[in-house]
């Protein structure tokens, strides 16, 4: 059975994708298909907020974009030597909050330690830092996206607790989007189940695969990597057969595999 994944692949360098691994534990042919493209934007303003964590609380991360843009930072040499020597050491005595394990593993790449990685959502990461942080502290620094949900800083804010966004990436349709899911659905055939891993994929891509799979699209199981973008996918009226009970490829493929096997489950 063929599982559509609509999400960018894993980085080669560091080994195969674990979605398209798990899945093919249960048997399941996987494919990813990169949806999103990013543009980073405001490095120099946010390399500047990091050179000052006197200033701050600690740092707030809700998406891998995020840590990818202080990375592009981290490229130029007087800015690495900066964070080695002096910068992260200072950033550590302060707590650095994330949502989920890819996130988590990328604030390790930078030398922080992550903390709330098992929130799995904006929500419940949110709820997390209130019961550690204090009202009126220094400020959470939260680099983000352009499409960032209002929902952690607004818990945050009716708190008390201070977060200084700041936007250092924009997100837009893959270029290739269109072509890469007209050339999938016609060698491939309609899949078993079509995977979203964001509220974004959901806009770029539902139409098109409503369009690809027509009358033969209520055979199709949709699921979603967690509860905001299942939201999504009903609020375009289309009905969600699992979410996975965390942002992980095994609570993932585990959901996937409930749902295209019921009678074994």
């Amino acid at each position: 059975m063929k599982v559509l994944l609509l999400k960018d692949p894993k980085d080669k360098d560091s080994g195969p994708d674990p979605y398209i691994k798990e899945l093919g534990s249960y048997s399941l042919e996987a494919t990813l298909i990169p949806v999103l493209s990013f543009e980073f934007i405001s490095l120099d303003s946010l390399f500047e907020k990091l050179s000052h964590p006197e200033c701050y609380g600690g740092l707030v991360f809700t998406s891998p974009r995020a840590l990818e843009a202080i990375k592009i930072c981290l490229k130029e040499k007087s800015k690495k030597e900066a964070w080695s020597k002096s910068l992260k050491q200072m950033w550590n005595i302060k707590p650095t909050y994330v949502v989920g394990k890819a996130t988590a593993s990328l604030v390790e790449e930078i030398g922080l330690i992550p903390q709330g990685e098992k929130s799995g959502n904006a929500e419940k990461l949110a709820e997390y830092i209130c019961s550690r942080e204090k009202p009126s502290s220094s400020a959470l620094l939260f680099p983000c996206g352009a499409l960032k949900r209002e929902v952690l800083p607004t818990v945050l804010r009716e708190k008390g607790i201070p977060l200084e966004s700041l936007t250092v990436y924009q997100t837009t349709q893959h270029p290739d989007l269109q072509e890469s899911l007209s050339s999938y659905f016609s060698q491939q055939g309609i899949p078993a189940s079509v995977v979203f891993f964001s509220p974004s994929g959901v806009k770029f891509c539902l139409q098109h695969i409503q369009k690809l799979s027509g009358d033969l699209i209520n055979q199709v199981k949709f699921a979603a990597i967690g509860p905001t973008t299942a939201q999504a996918l009903e609020g375009a009226g289309i009905p969600v057969s699992c979410t996975a009970g965390s942002p992980t490829a095994q609570d993932l493929a585990a959901a996937i595999h409930r749902a295209l096997h019921p009678h074994n489950c």
